[in-house]
């Protein structure tokens, strides 16, 4: 079965969103191997902090169901009124890694581009997928980490029992 892996961050309640949201991945996909929690500012817009961490699992659903379910678990958990590119979120869930795969279409990209630009996605995947490559560049997360500028990231692990 194929490996997945997920960034999950919230800015709305995010104590409160993150809980929900891991119930619902767990009652989906079954057990979840999940990161430390960590605060960071928002990117891209002036908003409050964002709680962010990553998980994984294992599944046999295909790829594009996979990013279906997590675009329905968001859904749920979106503010009345907010679209989907609000830029202040009660629950974000990104498709990071599936397996080894590389896929660029449908809205779908894996892997997502975000994990070697922002602290809050690889410092959570090098914890949880440090052995793992990246599918693109045959380094592995733990590898990244150590090579990222972390001079202008303020990544703060946060206590939350997850």
């Amino acid at each position: 079965m194929p490996w997945v892996c997920i960034g999950i961050g919230s800015n709305i309640e995010p104590e409160r969103h993150i809980r929900l949201g891991l119930a619902e991945l767990r009652r989906r996909f079954g057990p979840l191997v999940v990161s430390t929690v960590y605060a960071n500012p928002a990117v891209g817009f002036a908003g409050d902090d964002f709680l962010n961490l990553a998980a994984s699992f294992t599944s046999d659903w295909p790829v594009r169901a996979v990013a279906a379910a997590l675009a329905d678990i968001e859904a749920a958990y979106r503010p009345p009124g907010a679209t989907p590119k609000h830029p202040s979120r009660a629950l974000d869930l990104d498709l990071l890694l599936y397996g080894d795969r590389v896929l660029s279409e449908d809205g779908i990209q894996i892997p997502r581009a975000e994990i070697t630009r922002h602290a809050f996605v690889l410092a959570p995947l090098a914890e949880i997928a440090g052995e793992h490559r990246h599918p693109l560049s045959g380094t592995t997360f733990a590898e990244l980490w150590a090579r990222f500028d972390r001079s202008r990231e303020n990544l703060r692990p946060v206590e939350l029992d997850v």
